[in-house]
């Protein structure tokens, strides 16, 4: 947490003026994901039904904004008509703004004060070489722009070694300043347990004028020192960057309460919205999303393929979300609580290279600007074009969005043009002679098995059976390739809700508001140091519930999960489990052990590596809808008539398991519960298209879900 958005802080809460009581009449509310390709929108109204819309995250020539731009088009308000703030009630949204920042390095210009004699230690990190055989390394850019030691010294005990040198302090702060830096993290030995002297000199900082003051104990109160610098350098990094977005659509929606999903999976206010938080903050709305609409329909275990623009996103969900607190993030180690994904370089705008001799797609994206060769901007082939030219995209039955003027359709002749130049390409290379749609048809293979993997490296490898599990697929271009990558896991069963073209936005209207609190303990497992753990476990008991008390959250309807995280002595791999008695602890420690790596370490005593505090502000009972989608959303349901057989809107060409078919293309909304497609066949909506594969047949359950 930086230091000016401490929960004291008077600036806290400045969005949540217009909390509604159970008595106010309803409004609008809007749950937004700005993508790196998309910005996706879904509208709640007054009377509970939903409508959603899916733009360009780019298109300067009409829209300065996409979130702002989706909210006046639901609402229908006219570009330069005044935003009619008093008929929406709130605004919930994730963003990539800080994680595109951090994969440009476009964060701000920062100073890094550490201890005396550790200026390298960030640099140096863990002398990790993830690529063994590689002769020249490369280390990552590092975020900071100049470092600073300061003369100071605590114990690992507690006890003074150093005193702060406050007047060399100001002087090197001071310097700073004056050549333009305006942001600072902080990070000293020993201080996520002893952090007065990182205080004063945030007081010092704060003087002088700095804007943005991220402080250790903080941003990562735990130990182990090059952890701590990581993220609290992040965090000082990407807030200012974030700041200003927030500011500016915060401007464009004067009063509404603005709230931001983090990257644990909880809402927070705009106000609290932190950089080191953020880096997940779209992907984790799906996470909520996906996990939610499968409970509703009878899936507990699941996996989450969410395909989008610019990658793929999967998860694994059994009953409760998985969390991760170590992660890297392009080339920047962080410690944070952030949603368990897996992320492959395989979205529907991953470009498609032939080198001469091998098809390879990705890890470069076309973005939304240019973007696929089909958008009509002169953009690159990718997944997207692949998919236009096998049919499992028909330009007809898609958002016509592209285009100067954003009113054309997908542009399906440049397409089969760039293709065919392509085979002839690679007939002059190998002298293999591929049509068209067989070139298509490999690039889409090597797509599918990148993704696969993908989900093998959060299942299969952490000794999860997906034969088992659902494959709950979301995202605009998830639906093109369920069916493909379910059959390369043997996974029985795909689901697509009704807005999985737009989930991860309905999953922002799902999520709660939730603080995260976490400290270190690395005491032994006993009586003595369970007896610690729950006192520090108090402390953050209080600092979260007053954290969202102050976000104008009711005190009351708070509910509060207490977790430890236990390890073997010795080693670094902790396990997660709910606070509970000595014994039943290490029962559920050693049962998740034993399943991630198949052994224990008998006769190994067990530590508290450290413990974390959710706090949860429940949805009122008449907020979003769990189970269900909410009056509206879908024109007709009908009646459960198994027998009956749906009436296709158009037969179009599909290419599928080697040939072309005539195949039936249904418009969802006029499908009735009970309808049953065989494939090959395309079912349409308004933001995502489904493809049911030879092979698979699809049903329309009550809920709406496919």
């Amino acid at each position: 947490m930086s230091d000016q958005q401490s929960p004291s802080s008077p600036q806290r809460g400045a969005h949540h003026a217009n909390r509604l009581d159970s008595s106010t009449p309803r409004r609008w509310q809007f749950w937004i994901d700005r993508g790196g390709t998309f910005t996706d929108v879904v509208g709640r109204r007054p009377d509970g039904s939903l409508v959603s819309a899916k733009l360009l995250s780019e298109n300067p020539e009409q829209y300065a904004d996409a979130a702002i731009a989706g909210i006046r088009r639901l609402l229908g308000v006219a570009p330069g008509d005044p935003m009619p703030a008093d008929q929406i009630e709130a605004v919930k949204m994730g963003t990539t703004v800080a994680t595109n920042a951090l994969l440009e390095r476009k964060g701000e210009p920062l100073l890094l004060m550490v201890t005396r004699g550790f200026a390298d230690a960030p640099r140096i990190g863990y002398q990790a070489r993830p690529r063994l055989f590689d002769r020249h390394i490369v280390l990552p850019e590092l975020l900071y722009r100049e470092v600073v030691e300061v003369d100071e010294r605590m114990a690992a005990d507690g006890s003074l070694v150093r005193p702060l040198d406050e007047a060399n302090a100001r002087l090197a702060l001071q310097s700073a300043f004056d050549r333009g830096l305006r942001a600072v993290a902080i990070v000293l030995m020993h201080a996520y347990r002893y952090p007065a002297h990182e205080a004063r000199l945030a007081e010092i900082a704060r003087d002088i004028g700095y804007t943005q003051i991220s402080v250790s104990h903080r941003a990562s109160p735990l130990i182990r020192f090059v952890a701590r610098a990581d993220t609290t350098v992040v965090d000082a990094y990407l807030s200012p960057v974030l700041r200003r977005y927030v500011d500016r659509i915060a401007a464009g929606l004067p009063g509404v309460r603005l709230q931001f999903m983090q990257s644990n999976g909880g809402l927070t206010d705009a106000q609290a919205f932190q950089g080191k938080d953020s880096i997940l903050s779209g992907p984790a709305g799906g996470i909520v999303g996906m996990a939610r609409v499968s409970q509703a329909a009878g899936f507990d275990r699941v996996i989450g393929f969410d395909m989008g623009g610019t990658s793929t996103d999967v998860s694994h969900f059994a009953g409760e979300f998985e969390r991760v607190f170590d992660t890297q993030v392009a080339g920047v180690r962080l410690r944070a609580p952030m949603m368990s994904i897996h992320t492959v370089a395989a979205g529907g705008g991953s470009i498609l290279h032939f080198d001469g001799a091998r098809f390879r797609v990705g890890p470069d994206s076309a973005g939304a600007s240019p973007g696929p060769a089909c958008y009509r901007r002169g953009g690159p082939l990718t997944v997207t074009d692949a998919n236009v030219m096998l049919g499992k995209i028909q330009p007809d039955f898609f958002p016509k969005v592209f285009g100067p003027q954003g009113d054309a359709p997908l542009d399906r002749e440049v397409v089969r043009e760039r293709f065919s130049e392509l085979a002839q390409t690679i007939a002059q290379a190998t002298g293999r002679q591929l049509s068209p749609e067989q070139v298509a048809q490999g690039f889409i293979d090597i797509a599918n098995a990148n993704m696969a993997d993908a989900i093998k490296k959060i299942s299969v490898q952490r000794g999860y059976d997906v034969t088992s599990y659902a494959l709950t697929v979301f995202g605009g271009a998830g639906g093109q390739h369920a069916c493909a990558v379910a059959d390369a896991l043997a996974m029985p069963t795909v689901m697509a809700h009704p807005l999985a073209g737009v989930l991860s936005a309905y999953g922002m209207g799902l999520a709660e508001p939730a603080s995260l609190r976490e400290r270190s303990i690395e005491r032994r497992l006993d009586d003595q140091g369970l007896a610690e753990a729950i006192g520090q476990l108090d402390a953050l008991d209080r600092q979260a519930r007053d954290d969202l008390v102050a976000q104008g959250e009711p005190a009351g309807r708070l509910r509060v999960e207490r977790r430890v995280h236990i390890k073997y002595q010795g080693t670094d791999t902790a396990v997660t489990v709910p606070l509970g008695a000595i014994d039943e602890m290490v029962s559920r420690f050693e049962a998740a052990y034993r399943q991630r790596f198949a052994f224990l370490l008998a006769g190994r005593a067990l530590a508290i590596e450290s413990v974390s505090v959710e706090a949860i502000s429940p949805r009122a009972a008449d907020d979003a809808p769990v189970s269900g989608i909410g009056p509206g959303i879908r024109s007709t349901t009908g009646q459960s008539d198994p027998m009956a057989a749906p009436t296709p809107g158009a037969i179009v060409s599909l290419y599928s398991a080697g040939e072309w078919w005539d195949a039936p293309l249904f418009d969802r909304e006029t499908l009735s519960v009970g309808a049953v497609i065989d494939g090959p066949a395309i079912v349409s909506d308004a933001t995502a298209t489904t493809i049911v594969d030879v092979g698979w047949r699809a049903t329309m359950s009550p809920r709406g879900d496919l």
